[in-house]
C-alpha cells in the first residue's frame, strides 16, 4: 500500500485530507508543522508528499527545499490557497501544484499521476 505524508497546518483540513485519502486506499500519515514533516519522511518514507506552502513553524517552499534534498526525486505535489507561489521557481520543483478547494478531485488526480510516474521511474527534479 502506497504511503502519503499530508503536511498541512489547518486541523480540519488535515483530517479531511486524511479521510478522503484512505478512502482512496492508501496509508496516510500526517505533520502539522515543516520540522515534523522533515522527521516523519526520514523515519517513515512517504512515496509522495502533500505540502501546504502556509505551515507555521517553516515556509513550505523551503521544506520543500529540504525534503528534495534529502530524497531527490520524491515526489511532492504542493496544495495551497495562493495561486501565486505556482509562479515561483521555488514551486517549480514539486511534481504538481494544486491550489486548494473544496472539491479534492484535482489533489487526488495529481497524487495519482505523480505516484504512476515515480513507480515508473520517471523522475521530477
Amino acid at each position: 500500500m502506497q504511503t502519503i505524508l499530508v503536511v498541512e497546518g489547518d486541523p480540519n483540513q488535515r483530517s479531511l485530507y486524511a479521510e478522503e485519502l484512505t478512502d482512496e486506499g492508501y496509508t496516510v500519515i500526517c505533520a502539522a508543522k515543516g520540522r515534523e514533516a522533515l522527521e516523519m519522511t526520514e523515519r517513515h518514507c512517504p512515496d509522495v508528499v502533500v505540502l501546504d506552502i502556509n505551515l507555521p513553524d517553516m515556509d513550505g517552499l523551503e521544506v520543500l527545499e529540504h525534503l528534495l534534498e534529502a530524497q531527490p526525486g520524491l515526489p511532492v505535489v504542493i496544495n495551497s490557497a495562493h495561486a501565486a507561489y505556482q509562479d515561483s521557481f521555488r514551486s517549480w520543483a514539486a511534481a504538481a501544484y494544486v491550489v486548494k478547494s473544496g472539491d479534492l478531485s484535482e489533489l487526488k488526480a495529481q497524487i495519482a499521476t505523480a505516484l504512476a510516474k515515480n513507480d515508473a521511474g520517471v523522475p521530477f527534479t
